[in-house]
């Protein structure tokens, strides 16, 4: 006995034993074992063997020593002198019995049922083992449908479909006094099937001598006759079968005996002074039928008197015996009317009834009774309309509707499809009006307050219901089958055309009131399910709701948790829900988590064994019955015990069982494409399909084949990888290993024919299915035994079935093993992705993977982390190379210095990418990208190493270019020291004199200033750069006068340009025209639409030219190098090529001088201030009044120590801090603006994430401004936004986190700074005491060991005399003195104010940003502008953007009209009669092969689907008038925009952005 009660749950989960098959095993997993092989609905689970251990196993013991005695035959075989080597093995019925007693009654009433199902008895009535109270478990039976013919009095053949529980039928009870020599158990399976053990009987295989949990237990079995004329019986009957010797079991003896129709007992002789004489006289004498079977009595049937008989089994034929037995029973039964009914067992009082002792059981059927009455007396067929409003009409309008809305496209504008959404609307408006009955909201209320007998009462409401519409739907069965073969009849007489039309249409009548019929628990879900939607739709609950319609998904959640299917497509309506479908997903996350699933589907012609292959291989519960096949599809959790989830990379496998291909309800419907729909449908949907074909019929092979073909070849050209397994049931012979051979053969040939079909239907090469799919034909084909043992309907199933069951599930997962599951959140988007694209005419042109689309993002973003940890490692390099640079410790940088300084960074990311491809949840898909990320993160690493050396190499030159600059300050600097020394000698007595001193200082100061200007002759002015550029320009274009334009707008700001037509001139004459608004009049009836080609040409030019320019500027590196107007002229020069070589490449105009003159105005008007600002950083450095202007406090200190006698030691040491506060300064601010980026790459919102995250706070940001000139920048020049945008991002964090992040971070850095440089000084004393080494040495020393941080060296103090500093301690000691204090004055100067400016402008948190997130693609949809949202420039693979933009924001309008487009990219795709103008020709391009028209429009990918992002519908809707100004035309006629783009509020926009991308 388990020590806890076994669930279902427990059993059902997926484990390592049950993909085993055991045929033995030890005693512990007996009842483990049992319970796996009944739910296979393997009968053989009654004869497992137990494992003998080999030591115990007599069979297998020699001795070759014999002695005497063992050689003696007689001894040896003599019974007494054998030792009992093992105890007797367990009764096979104990461990039936142990496991009904030590499970919950969910899994009794499962057991039960399976135990039906292998045509086995059943427990009636069963003793308590401890208390011996006797139980009738009613509720096991709850669940038992037989099935049976017989004929009328008209001798037709009728068929009858019964609950048990209800069936009222004869009762032929059998039972025992005292021991008797033959096994009444096997006699009456006899009577009820020769070949099947309905009742375990003493010589059944594993049978044993001792059973400890049979006596007392009564089980019983039915009879079903087949209609057959060999029949045992014509009628049902139910037969009783008491264990163990009836007078030890009075009470079971008196109730059965009472309620049987014949009492047949086994005794061996009749004896007065038996004990049971008395209860035997009473049988006789009583007018019930009574049969007498006598073990020690030999002679034939004999009728005693009427109704009672006396057979004798001594010595005789088991079969005379048998047929004996049938005719007497007959013979009683044909005269008696007494019936039996299983619940009557229920009122016998001494006996527990399981259902009337569980409490919850009790409540759970009390509820879905009270529930179930508000059914009576109404129609069946009208009942769905009354109390299941939703999923009527209304429900099926909208699919309806959502199909025209998703597949006639063809003349639809927005406008038109705005209509369409409104009806939509308006009839989930009316689905949300419609009230809610009494009925559900009983049913919601249920299972919303009563939590502890909910799994009993959805049990018990699915006994009622199905109770309730049997008999109805029983004589519509019967409709539908006489009609039929009226139907059939008059097919084979083409005569009666008229007559066979008027049958068929009713036969189309029965089948819909079949379809009307159908009511079920699926039902009462749709039901909920369309409730949700409607509420959703119109965003507030339903009247007279008492719960909020939000809760309603928790509620389906928690069915399939406790194994409930649930529908995932509507069969009625032929609709999948996905707002349903969507939430319910979403609950089950919350409820379990994100869990791994593995989907298997089942794929086959309508009942050829679908669900019942399923419910063999899981235990699940399917309907099954040839009344209620399987409409739509449906869902159910299977779950993965904890040992096997990580062997099998999933949770759980969801199983999804479909109808049936071909179903005879779809007669006379468009069942093909119908058909092509559910098989793609079902193959996209599963990691692996099975494809069932029952029975060997060639024409329906080849039917299911052309469509699952067809299928998978849809799912190769969209890159979904399932796998499928063919299972070929109700193979004749399936252990002829040629006829498989030949089988698979004609199968493989089969395939690849209809491959060559189906490959030319979907327009693509396939020569063979192999092509399509990964196949073998070896494994991948199962062949399967009948599934009965036998004629039904008492056959039971054939062990062969069960067993290839079991072969097949290992199949399954050892295919389930190798790919990853798919996540729970995954598994919805698919669905999303799968409906909707079948929903379209072209399924391969429509299906976008939101799979792919998410994994690729979550790529990117790893991308850009792995790429920001290339770029932050190179530039710590950089900066440690430059400040070695200008302390010219090093003279060259080569390549591969800089890769192996970025080596151990690069082996990090590599190893980061490796783990993210190889254990990432969406590996299976990202594992396709791999390659190639590996080689543009090479190529990404190779290019910043390439730059950066670059960047070095031009500073090495600039170094030396700068040398006598910097020599010349050095020179003058250290001068100015030495002859403040000798001043400071001259006025040391006035030391104490401070305004003497001061005097003496000013005095001495202006006059070696003076000198040095006199000397240098350096002057450095303020520069006007931008009257520098006119004058270049008035040099280039004497033609074109420099100030032609107003006043106030000297020129035109080229950036901000909405057209370019006023600066290009047509070559062709009759074509000069403003590009925006050129017209083509084209003789067709349909709408056109133009194309701003021109425009898009210019613009690319524009941003190209900017940009290039902006990195020349840089490499000028004016801040250290000082500006030139040669700088200008190189800009010129480069922009005048670019100009040149654009008008000369394959465009049909040229350019005005205006447009060279403007172009050039605006790149150098957006640089002046950066070049400004550079300039006057150069002029602060080398400007001698200026930069000495600044040193002249720090000489007046040095003055006073010397006049106060410091030493040339202490003097030298606080040289030393003043000569290294500008280089820790300067380090400080390089290194507080790389901390600073790294910091808001983690932290700022907008940063942290990739480009589209970017994007999104840009629109966001748009939105809250309500500014269209920033909108309109966004839209023409992007790129250029987006660098504003993050430089505007970056100055605001550092005003708004100043002092409580920047200002931290930069005395973090000064304090690191001065740890570091008092570590160089000590070791540098150290070093010099150690080698006895001078002042020189120390400070070699002391320089080398900060190379790496700071920009200092020994030619910094090359002119200030050191020679008598020898005493190094004293030095060191100075330092540490005075250090602080020139550290307390940097860190004085830190404010808001100046730290934009002091920082490098290359190395600013803005810039560097700038370089990570814009270096990506920049490629603009050509007909709404939206850019690709790829973040790698030159990727592989068409542009693409998750969402589209309206057409008319980028310029595009409708033919021969002013009414600018309100189309939008992905729904105009779909259109196959609209056409648009690529070029500046006659040329027109159907919209739906938009590809065609050149290669602008080929690299593009652009998905025909709906999904808009309701953002631009609301921008459009805002700034219309500023639209219509911008472009000189209207949203109006062609072009208005729809009444439903004006609901659309900011903050739905906003919404839609945070959904969506």
């Amino acid at each position: 006995m388990y020590p806890n009660i076994l669930r279902v749950a427990d059993i059902l989960q997926l484990t390592a034993r049950s993909l085993q098959s055991h045929e033995s095993c030890a005693e512990k997993d007996l009842i483990q074992t049992f319970i796996q092989k009944l739910l296979m609905m393997n009968y053989k689970a009654r004869y497992i063997k137990t494992k003998e251990n080999k030591e115990e196993d007599s069979t297998k013991q020699r001795d070759n020593g014999l002695s005497d005695d063992e050689s003696d035959v007689f001894k040896a075989m003599s019974f007494s002198n054998i030792e009992k080597m093992k105890s007797e093995r367990i009764h096979p019925m104990d461990v039936q019995m142990s496991m009904f007693h030590c499970v919950d009654s969910f899994l009794k009433q499962l057991m039960v049922t399976k135990l039906s199902q292998c045509q086995y008895a059943l427990p009636l009535l069963v003793p308590d083992p401890f208390t011996q109270q006797i139980e009738f478990p009613l509720w096991t039976f709850r669940q038992i449908n037989k099935s049976w013919k017989m004929k009328n009095t008209n001798n037709e053949i009728i068929s009858q479909t019964q609950p048990i529980y209800k069936a009222e039928t004869p009762m032929v009870f059998f039972f025992r006094f005292s021991s008797v020599s033959s096994s009444k158990s096997e006699l009456m399976n006899s009577l009820i099937n020769e070949k099947h053990n309905t009742f375990f009987h003493r010589n059944c295989p594993g049978s044993s001598r001792t059973r400890e949990l049979m006596d007392g237990v009564v089980e019983i079995a039915w009879f079903c006759p087949s209609g057959s004329y060999d029949d045992k019986f014509t009628d049902c009957v139910a037969f009783c079968n008491l264990h163990g010797d009836a007078g030890d079991h009075e009470k079971q003896l008196q109730i059965l005996t009472e309620m049987a129709s014949v009492n047949v007992v086994l005794l061996p002789k009749l004896d007065r002074n038996d004990k049971s004489a008395a209860i035997i006289q009473n049988l006789y004498r009583n007018r019930k039928s009574l049969i007498c079977l006598f073990t020690e009595d030999e002679s034939a049937v004999i009728e005693t008197k009427k109704w009672k008989f006396k057979i004798g089994l001594k010595d005789r034929n088991q079969s005379d015996v048998s047929e004996e037995l049938r005719r007497a029973i007959n013979d009683c039964l044909s005269e008696s009317c007494s019936t039996f009914r299983l619940e009557d067992m229920s009122k016998h009082s001494d006996i527990r009834v399981d259902e009337e002792d569980d409490d919850d059981c009790r409540r759970g059927r009390e509820a879905a009774q009270r529930m179930v009455s508000f059914l009576e007396k109404k129609d069946l067929t009208k009942i769905k309309d009354s109390f299941l409003p939703c999923q009527g009409k209304l429900w099926h309008q909208w699919c309806k509707k959502n199909k025209e809305l998703h597949q006639n496209q063809a003349y639809d504008t927005e406008m038109e499809i705005s209509k369409k959404h409104t009806e939509m609307k308006k009839i989930r408006q009316n689905q949300h009006e419609s009230g809610i009955s009494k009925f559900m909201m009983f049913f919601i209320k249920e299972m919303n307050l009563h939590a502890e007998n909910k799994k009993y009462f959805l049990k018990w409401l699915e006994i009622f219901l199905d109770d309730y519409i049997s008999q109805d739907v029983s004589v519509l069965h019967h409709k539908y089958d006489e009609k039929w073969s009226v139907v059939a009849k008059l097919k084979e007489n083409d005569n009666k055309p008229e007559q066979l039309k008027v049958e068929q249409n009713e036969l189309e009548k029965i089948s819909e009131e079949l379809q009307a019929a159908a009511f079920g628990l699926e039902h009462i879900m749709r039901e909920i399910g369309q409730i949700y939607e409607s509420c959703s739709s119109v965003k507030k609950n339903k009247k007279d709701l008492q719960f909020d319609f939000s809760s309603l998904p928790s509620l389906a959640a928690e069915m399939m948790i406790s194994g409930f299917p649930l529908e995932l497509m509507d069969g009625d309506a032929a609709h999948v829900p996905l707002i349903w479908i969507s939430a319910v997903l979403d609950e089950l996350i919350q409820k379990l988590g994100d869990q791994r699933v593995f989907v298997l589907s089942v794929l086959g012609l309508q009942s050829s064994g679908k669900s019942t292959m399923l419910n063999a291989m899981f235990g699940l519960q399917f309907a099954v019955s040839a009344g209620r096949c399987t409409r739509g599809a449906f869902m159910q959790l299977v779950k993965v015990s904890d040992e096997m989830k990580t062997l099998m990379n999933f949770d759980y496998i969801l199983v999804v069982d479909t109808e049936g291909l071909r179903a005879l309800e779809l007669a006379g419907r468009s069942t093909r494409d119908h058909d092509n729909e559910l098989a793609t449908f079902v193959v996209g949907i599963g990691n692996l399909t099975l494809i069932n074909i029952f029975g060997e019929n060639p024409s329906e092979m080849q039917d299911i084949l052309q469509i699952v073909v067809q299928a998978f070849l849809r799912m190769k050209k969209v890159r979904l990888n399932p796998s499928c397994v063919f299972v070929h049931q109700n193979v004749s012979d399936i252990t002829a290993g040629d006829k498989n051979k030949e089988g698979r053969r004609r199968l493989q040939e089969t395939l690849d024919e209809m491959t060559k079909l189906a490959a030319k239907d979907e327009v693509c090469d396939a020569e063979c299915f192999s092509d399509v799919i990964k196949f073998d034909v070896q494994k991948d084909v199962k062949y399967f035994a009948q599934l009965w043992e036998g004629s039904p309907p008492m056959a039971p199933p054939n062990p062969k079935y069960c067993e290839n069951i079991q072969e097949l599930k290992e199949t399954i997962m050892s295919k389930a093993s190798k790919p990853h599951g798919m996540m729970l959140k995954n598994f919805k988007d698919h669905i999303k992705d799968l409906w909707e694209a079948l929903l379209k005419e072209r399924f391969v042109f429509s299906f976008r993977n939101s799979l792919e689309v998410t994994a690729y993002r979550k790529l990117e973003t790893e991308y850009s982390k792995w790429s920001w940890s290339l770029r932050s490692a190179v530039m710590e390099i950089e900066n440690k190379l430059h400040n070695k640079i200008e302390n010219e410790a090093i003279h060259e940088v080569e390549e591969t210095d800089l890769q192996t300084e970025l080596k151990k960074t690069s082996e990090e990311v590599k190893k980061s990418m490796s783990e993210f491809f190889e254990k990432d949840t969406d590996a299976d898909i990202l594992i396709q990208w791999k390659t190639s990320f590996e080689i543009k993160i090479k190529e990404l690493q190779d290019k910043i190493v390439r730059e950066t050396n670059r960047k070095l190499n031009e500073i090495l030159q600039q170094r030396d270019l700068k040398k006598k600059i910097d020599a010349q300050r050095t020179l003058h600097e250290n001068t100015l020291y030495e002859k403040s020394k000798e001043l400071a000698l001259k006025l040391k007595d006035k030391a104490k004199d401070k305004e003497t001193l001061k005097k003496e200082l000013d005095l001495f100061w202006n006059q070696s200033v003076k000198k040095i200007i006199t000397d240098t002759q350096i002057s450095i002015k303020d520069i006007d750069m931008l009257r520098d550029v006119k004058l270049l320009l008035s040099d280039v274009y004497k033609s074109t006068p420099v100030d032609h334009r107003k006043e106030g707008s000297e020129y035109n700001d080229i950036f901000t340009v909405r057209s370019f037509g006023e600066y290009v001139i047509f070559r062709d004459v009759t074509k000069r025209m403003h590009v925006k608004s050129f017209l083509r009049k084209i003789q067709k009836p349909f709408r056109l639409t133009q194309n701003p080609k021109s425009d898009d040409q210019i613009r690319s030019l524009v941003t190209d030219v900017a940009q290039q320019t902006d990195k020349m500027i840089q490499s000028f590196n004016i801040s250290k190098m000082g500006y030139n107007i040669s700088y200008i002229q190189q800009l010129i020069d480069y922009i005048k090529k670019r100009v040149t070589e654009h008008q000369e490449g394959p465009v049909k105009y040229v350019f005005k001088n205006e447009f060279f003159v403007d172009l050039i105005y605006s790149i150098c008007k957006k640089a002046n201030k950066m070049i400004t600002d550079q300039h006057r950083i150069f002029k602060e450095a080398n400007d001698p009044v200026i930069y000495f202007g600044k040193k002249k406090e720090e000489y007046y200190k040095i003055l006073q120590k010397y006049c106060h006698g410091a030493t040339s030691t202490a003097i030298f040491g606080e040289i030393i801090c003043q000569k290294l506060k500008g280089p820790i300064e300067q380090s400080v601010y390089k290194k507080t603006a790389r901390d600073l980026t790294d910091e808001m790459r983690s932290n700022c919102e907008s940063l942290n994430g990739n480009r589209s995250n970017l994007e999104k706070h840009i629109l966001k940001t748009l939105a809250e401004e309500e500014y269209f000139y920033k909108y309109m920048n966004y839209i023409d020049n992007p790129r250029d936004h987006f660098k504003s945008f993050i430089r505007d991002e970056v100055s605001r964090y550092i005003t708004d986190k100043f002092s409580v992040s920047v200002l931290p971070k930069m005395k973090e850095n000064i304090e690191l700074l001065q740890q570091k440089i008092m570590k160089a000084a000590h070791e540098s004393t150290e070093h010099v005491q150690v080698n006895r080494g001078d002042v020189g040495l120390w400070l070699r020393s002391f320089t080398q060991k900060l190379s790496d941080v700071l920009i200092f060296s020994e030619k910094d103090l090359s002119g200030v005399k050191h020679d008598d500093v020898d005493d190094f301690n004293l030095l060191e000691d100075v330092l540490r003195q005075e250090l602080p204090a020139t550290m307390s004055d940097i860190s004085s100067r830190f404010n808001k104010k100046t730290f934009p400016s002091n920082l490098d402008n290359k190395l600013r948190p803005d810039e560097l940003l700038i370089d990570h997130f814009c270096q990506c693609c920049w490629v603009q949809c050509p007909f709404c502008g939206s850019i690709c949202t790829n973040t790698i420039e030159n990727h592989p693979g068409d542009h693409s953007v998750p969402f589209h933009r309206v057409t008319g924001l980028n310029g595009w309008f409708h033919y021969n009209t002013t009414n600018l487009s309100t189309l939008i990219c992905t729904s105009a795709v779909a259109s196959s009669t609209t056409y648009f103008h690529p070029n500046d020709n006659e040329d027109e391009v159907i919209w739906r092969d938009y590809k065609s028209a050149g290669r602008e429009y080929a690299d593009w990918s652009i998905t025909p689907d709906l999904s808009e992002l309701p953002y631009w519908k609301w921008f459009v809707c805002k700034f219309q008038n500023r639209l219509e100004k911008c472009y000189n035309k209207t949203f109006e006629g062609l072009g208005k925009i729809p009444d439903e783009w004006r609901i659309y509020s900011k903050q739905d926009a906003f919404e839609s952005l945070d959904k969506y991308i």
